[in-house]
Parts: structure tokens; C-alpha cells; sequence
């Protein structure tokens, strides 16, 4: 991580806590635009018989997926996580209440945030998605409405991958140095 990225990853820790209010505020006051209905790079149906708490589990233990309180808000979203794969880029994954699991690979906020907001560098990655849910993904839709997770836009578990990333990262310099 350069010195820049150290900067940014600071500045966002800061931000973390007041982000969800500043979000409502610059949509609300029209600063940006954000489309709650659109729902882009369709992986799966979440599977007859999983639950919304077991994916859960699933995602965080199995691959180290983590609450993105600051993602944008979507009609029907009942869980938005991410899976950084270092300090610019991420996994985004997204369950609706039909189970609809929506994902893609893109720049993380953090890093990147103008681009991030345009959507540049945003893309499919089915299979990596499809890799990430294994038996929690169906081609079929089911009947399902699953419920909004009232932490969903709360708990800052991305602390923790930071810390765990900087650590490795660090660790990985003093092993070079």
C-alpha cells in the first residue's frame, strides 16, 4: 500500500462513522443520483432450503466476506457484502428478498471513490460468485422473501479486514526488509 492508499484507508476509517448519514444527505439534497431499482450481473437464486443467516456464515467464515454498510441502498436489498481482494479491488454481492443474488468485481470505494461512484472498472465475475456460494446457488428461482438484515447497513466488520490486510501487509514488508 503507498503512502496515497495509506492516506485514503485513514480518511475512511474516519468516515465510516458518519457515512451512512453523509449517503442519505447527498441523495437526498440530489449531489448525486443513485437508480434504487437497477439491479445489474444476475449470478444465481439463492438454493431452495438455505437461509439468508446460513449464506451468511457461509460468505464470512469460507471466504472472508464482510458487512458494505456503504454501498448504495437498492429496493428489496436484504444483505450487501464484500470480499476485498486488497485495497482496490472487491467482490461486491448483493441478496434481494425474491433471492436474487446479484454480484461484481469493481474498484473499492475506498481506493477509488470518483470512479467508484461512475461504476468504471465494474464487471461481471459469475464465476468466481458461483465459485464464493457453492451449494447456496441455483439457476431456478423458488418462491422466497427473505427479510432486510437490520444490521445491514451497520456493523463495520470491513475494520476488520483492513486490519488484517494492513497486518499481512506489513508482515510482508519486515519478511522483505
Amino acid at each position: 500500500m503507498n503512502f496515497f492508499d495509506k492516506i485514503k484507508y485513514r480518511t475512511w476509517k474516519f468516515l465510516y462513522r458518519f457515512f451512512p448519514t453523509i449517503q442519505k444527505i447527498i441523495l437526498r439534497i440530489g449531489l448525486i443520483h443513485h437508480d434504487g431499482s437497477k439491479r445489474q450481473f444476475h449470478v444465481a437464486w439463492l438454493a431452495e432450503g438455505k437461509t439468508l443467516d446460513a449464506l451468511k456464515n457461509h460468505l464470512k467464515t469460507e471466504w472472508n466476506f464482510g458487512n458494505h454498510f456503504i454501498a448504495w441502498p437498492y429496493d428489496s436489498l436484504v444483505m450487501s457484502w464484500r470480499k476485498l481482494e486488497d485495497f482496490q479491488h472487491q467482490y461486491h454481492i448483493q441478496i434481494f428478498s425474491d433471492g436474487e443474488i446479484c454480484g461484481h468485481y469493481e474498484f473499492t470505494p475506498e481506493a477509488h471513490p470518483i470512479e467508484h461512484i461512475e461504476e468504471k472498472g465494474e464487471h461481471e465475475a459469475k464465476a468466481d460468485f458461483l465459485k464464493f456460494l457453492g451449494e447456496f446457488a441455483a439457476e431456478v428461482k423458488h418462491i422466497s422473501c427473505l427479510e432486510c438484515d437490520p444490521n445491514n447497513h451497520i456493523d463495520p466488520e470491513i475494520f476488520f479486514d483492513y486490519k488484517k490486510f494492513l497486518s499481512d501487509i506489513n508482515n510482508k514488508i519486515n519478511v522483505r526488509l
